[in-house]
């Protein structure tokens, strides 16, 4: 999704249903938010958490949008919002001791980035 406000262009590029906690994905975005695109993409490379993994493919994903629709350079970007939204749970259960059942909560999120 592109707006384009006046002078102020920018590109939105969403992640949907990703297999993680949304809380472990916005430790990640808080890091990233308001950073250039190079220094973004430095930060996710080192980090080592699991959740840099789809934050880096949408970010790729996003300046390479940006430079094939718009020609614009890859080291002029900066992230204005980056925000993970919550998903479906998906609920499994597991049997346990005496005919009880445990449930598995596995969470999925939206991740949302906005460039420009």
């Amino acid at each position: 999704m592109i707006k384009q406000n006046n002078k102020n262009l920018q590109i939105k590029v969403v992640g949907r249903y990703i297999r993680m906690s949304p809380l472990k994905v916005r430790r990640i975005l808080n890091q990233i938010r308001g950073k250039t695109y190079p220094e973004a993409l430095m930060l996710l490379e080192f980090m080592s958490y699991r959740a840099c993994g789809p934050i880096w493919q949408l970010l790729y994903s996003a300046a390479a949008n940006a430079k094939y629709k718009f020609n614009l350079g890859k080291t002029n970007l900066i992230i204005r919002q980056a925000f993970a939204n919550q998903g479906p749970i998906f609920s499994r259960f597991r049997l346990r001791a005496k005919g009880r059942t445990y449930s598995i909560r596995k969470p999925t999120c939206h991740i949302e980035i906005i460039i420009s």
